[in-house]
């Protein structure tokens, strides 16, 4: 499959779960809701309930495979990039940690997802956050630009992965941090 054949697929595929509010790890709905099952798979790979009640509803959709923001040693006052920031579940948490002096970043290729990361944003009242459409091997962002830079489970959708590297390190200031989850 050809590189904009991959980045179809995967845009389509995500466009579908934002406008469904459904992790793409169920095929059916289930009796206990989508909410229940995103909950259930973000415990599994280590978030805490604390994570899951601090968040707008509807920004964790369960499709993470670890939690990159507990593991990133986030600081007060730093820009975090989030690569691939769906509904922006983790920019949120990241929002947390870095206080209102830090910022946040997320790039997202699916406008369905970006708009449903800017009404979360706007529902838990987030002004350090934004979301920019872009795709994660030609960052939307300056060079030496953040701190550090997270990624849940999305890297391995990239049909060119030395080039997502590359803008990563484009991307982080000198002695930035990058903390990736992925399959």
């Amino acid at each position: 499959m050809r590189a904009e054949k991959i980045k179809e697929a995967v845009r389509d595929g995500y466009a579908k779960i934002a406008k469904k509010e459904r992790s793409c790890c169920a095929t059916v709905d289930f009796c206990c809701g989508s909410t229940d099952l995103a909950e259930d798979i973000s415990k599994k790979i280590g978030y805490s309930e604390e994570d899951l009640k601090a968040v707008p509803e509807g920004a964790n959709l369960g499709l993470g495979c670890g939690n990159p923001v507990a593991l990133a040693s986030l600081k007060e006052r730093e820009t975090v990039l989030d690569l691939g920031s769906g509904a922006g579940f983790d920019c949120f948490l990241a929002a947390d940690r870095v206080g209102t002096e830090g910022r946040i970043i997320g790039v997202d290729m699916t406008p369905e997802m970006l708009a449903k990361a800017r009404e979360n944003a706007e529902k838990g009242n987030y002004d350090n956050v934004e979301f920019r459409l872009g795709e994660i091997e030609n960052l939307p962002l300056a060079d030496n630009s953040v701190d550090v830079v997270i990624s849940n489970c999305v890297i391995n959708l990239s049909p060119n992965k030395a080039r997502v590297f590359k803008e990563a390190f484009r991307v982080l200031k000198p002695g930035g941090r990058l903390m990736i989850s992925d399959i």
